[in-house]
């Protein structure tokens, strides 16, 4: 049975064909969540969210794209709504917690300069305008193409470099400020 058949049949009720779709891509949601959030637990309550809006929405799905791409689509609406979520809950007071963009889940070794120059990344993404963590979240941690980034965020191709482009510009800032401190180290 191809995944296209999992989902028609899953369209329609058979919950067999849901579980088996679940089966192939609930690693996928989790990680995509992961790198979001940035801790096991939070991107647990977001696959959680997520697996239930898929379950809810499916039938939405018309085949115009890769099932993939709507449900990274569907992932980061989960986290969006997660992340306001939390911030009415814990307002600006909340500790942040840090994840590289490419790390998987199960890393263990984060040195402390690591994680602060992560948690600035994160700064940085979380100021930037709406779509910029999303995009450097599909390209640089869920390994997407340029192209494939525009699809699920329905946007140009053009404007997924422009916000890597800008990105790496506020990275290049955060760099050229902290050199000091570097260099003060040695």
């Amino acid at each position: 049975m191809t995944e296209a058949d999992d989902i028609r049949l899953a369209q329609q009720g058979d919950r067999a064909a849901f579980e088996a779709l679940l089966n192939a891509y609930y690693d996928t949601i989790f990680r995509f969540a992961y790198k979001w959030c940035g801790s096991r637990a939070d991107a647990e309550d977001v696959t959680q969210q997520a697996c239930i809006k898929l379950a809810r929405t499916l039938a939405q799905f018309r085949f115009d794209s890769a099932f993939t791409t709507w449900l990274y689509r569907l992932v980061i609406n989960c986290a969006k709504d997660w992340q306001r979520s939390q911030s009415r809950h814990w307002g600006d007071d909340r500790p942040g917690e840090v994840v590289a963009l490419a790390e998987e889940p199960d890393a263990q070794d984060n040195p402390a300069e690591t994680n602060i120059y992560l948690q600035q990344v994160l700064g940085i993404l979380d100021d930037m305008a709406e779509g910029f963590k999303e995009t450097a979240l599909l390209v640089h941690g869920a390994g997407l193409t340029h192209a494939e980034a525009a699809g699920i965020l329905s946007i140009k191709e053009s404007t997924v470099s422009w916000r890597l482009h800008e990105i790496r510009k506020q990275l290049l800032l955060l760099q050229t400020s902290s050199a000091p401190l570097q260099e003060a180290r040695l």
